[in-house]
C-alpha cells in the first residue's frame, strides 16, 4: 500500500491510463477483425473497413498503446492480405 500522497495519485492515474489503453486496444482489435472478415468475404465495404482499421492502428500508436513499428507491420500485413484477396483475386 502506498504511503505518500504522490504514490496514491500515481495509482489512480495508472488506473485511468489502463482503462484508456484497454478501450483503445479493444476498438483496434475489433476494427482489425472486421477488416479481415470483410476481406475474406470480399465485401464491397472491405476497403472502408480496412481504412477504419488503419486509422485505429495509427491512433493506438499515437497514444502509445502499441509501438509505431507494430502498427506499421500490422497495417502492412492487412494491405498485403487485401491486395492478395480482393484486388488480385
Amino acid at each position: 500500500m502506498p504511503n505518500l500522497p504522490s504514490a496514491k495519485k500515481h495509482i489512480r492515474a495508472d488506473a485511468r491510463k489502463a482503462e484508456r489503453n484497454r478501450y483503445t486496444r479493444s476498438t483496434m482489435r475489433t476494427a482489425i477483425r472486421a477488416a479481415r472478415a470483410g476481406i475474406a468475404a470480399k465485401d464491397d465495404d472491405a476497403q472502408d473497413r480496412l481504412r477504419m482499421a488503419m486509422s485505429k492502428l495509427d491512433k493506438a500508436a499515437k497514444k502509445g498503446v502499441i509501438k509505431k513499428q507494430t502498427a506499421s507491420r500490422r497495417k502492412s500485413r492487412l494491405m498485403r492480405l487485401y491486395n492478395r484477396e480482393v484486388v488480385a483475386g
